[in-house]
């Protein structure tokens, strides 16, 4: 692969392609440079339209709210979009900071199995886990006798 990208920088594919790129980014600028006009245009026509219908101050008004309700529904959309990718990012941290500590674990597990120190180092927290397992199993509240809820 390195040797591919090296000889494509020596036999000039690459300022060929930069070239092309170039000469695309300048084409897709002035094509939305022209659709924005037309779009201006055609908001303009509309207006016109809007106004020899209604008034020229209603159809101003009718337009500037129609902007604002479409402005309020991108801000929304955007809110509620960005709060899922919030949670899904906090739980691939979540899952991915579990699989480290799954692997550090993994890893030290063969040197603390060689001596006695490290198997009580292992058993010591795996009782007390049990332990508190056990613990929780047993202070639940009593569920109500009088209620339907099982």
């Amino acid at each position: 692969m390195l040797a591919s990208l090296i000889a494509g920088l020596a036999s000039g594919e690459t300022a060929l392609a930069i070239r092309r790129a170039r000469v695309a980014a300048i084409a897709y600028v002035l094509a939305g440079m022209a659709g924005i006009c037309g779009l201006g245009f055609l908001l303009g026509a509309f207006f016109m339209w809007l106004a020899r219908r209604l008034g020229p101050i209603e159809a101003a008004l009718w337009i500037g709210g129609g902007f604002i309700v479409v402005a309020v529904a991108i801000l929304v959309i955007h809110r509620v979009v960005a709060g899922a990718r919030a949670r899904q990012a906090a739980e691939r941290r979540k899952s991915d900071m579990a699989a480290v500590g799954i692997a550090a674990a993994l890893a030290v597990l063969p040197g603390l199995l060689r001596s006695r120190a490290g198997i009580g180092a292992l058993v010591v927290p795996a009782l007390a886990v049990i332990g508190y397992a056990i613990y929780r199993e047993n202070t639940r509240p009593k569920p109500d006798p009088g209620s339907t809820e099982q």
